[in-house]
């Protein structure tokens, strides 16, 4: 029950950087990278805080160290750029897609167990996402930004399987945040810098950063081991459920039944890949 209850409020933590970023965006005010850097900055300040304060000192680490930042950097950048163009659903039906078929390829190489019943469970819930936002009418799509959060999704997937590893989830997070941020900024600034901004806008982006994204994979690292990476690849397509949920609540996106009967076939998914055998 624990490992439920703490795996829902990351999920939580997750879907909810979609409706921040969609609301710091949405006034056009703020450029995507502007809001990635923000709430890299935010996570590094606040973890960095957390461990100063637990006493747990800083470890630049390895070659596995270099590997997250490079994939947590091409997940936040993806991520942003993709949301600035892309329809919430269709863009959330990519990112966890190519992150379940990156997890799953993971586990798979690294010769994990997989049983039957957790391809079952993926399939219903892969299933059950693919109804809910997959796109209907007549509708264009710009590539350029579809490439990009695939990108952000094999990126999330890499860091997601890197973290499995990690014998101290917050200094790693911490570590990745603080590595990160540097590379972020001077990207930035060498584009042009910021400029002036809504004063929204970057409280959406530092309570991204700090909260839900610092916090929230300080969380996910604590966990990834007790789920392992073909349960934790499931788990996250109960995310786009709940964002569209937010963006109900926050954006005045409309639900409907298609929404309710898919949702179901979700969750129906998830236990089934979560349950023991």
């Amino acid at each position: 029950m624990r490992l439920f209850l703490l795996t829902t409020l990351t999920m939580i933590a997750f879907a909810s950087n979609s409706v921040l970023n969609r609301l710091a965006l949405a006034s056009g005010d703020m450029q995507a990278d502007t809001f990635g850097t923000i709430r890299l900055v935010s996570g590094a300040a606040i973890l960095s805080i957390l461990v100063l304060w637990q006493k747990r000192g800083f470890a630049i680490g390895g070659w596995a160290r270099l590997a997250a930042v490079l994939a947590l950097l091409a997940y936040i950048f993806g991520f942003s750029a993709a949301y600035a163009e892309l329809a919430p659903g269709f863009g959330a039906l990519i990112l966890f897609s190519v992150v379940q078929v990156t997890m799953f390829a993971g586990a798979v190489l690294s010769q994990d167990d997989v049983p039957r019943q957790r391809w079952l469970g993926a399939g219903l819930a892969l299933a059950g996402l693919a109804w809910l936002l997959w796109p209907s009418g007549n509708l264009t799509f710009s590539w350029p930004h579809i490439a990009a959060m695939a990108f952000a999704g094999a990126g999330w997937g890499v860091y997601s399987l890197l973290g499995r590893g990690a014998k101290d989830p917050l200094q790693a997070t911490a570590m990745n945040f603080l590595l990160a941020a540097p590379v972020a900024a001077v990207v930035l600034l060498a584009g042009g810098g910021i400029g002036a901004l809504p004063v929204m806008s970057v409280a959406w982006a530092v309570l991204s950063g700090a909260v839900m994204s610092g916090l929230g994979y300080a969380l996910w690292y604590h966990i990834l081991p007790m789920l392992g990476a073909t349960r934790a690849a499931v788990a996250q397509l109960t995310v786009p459920v709940i964002a569209l949920a937010g963006g109900w609540a926050f954006l005045g996106e409309a639900l409907s039944l298609r929404f309710a009967m898919a949702s179901v076939l979700i969750m129906a998914g998830v236990l089934v890949s979560l349950r023991q055998r």
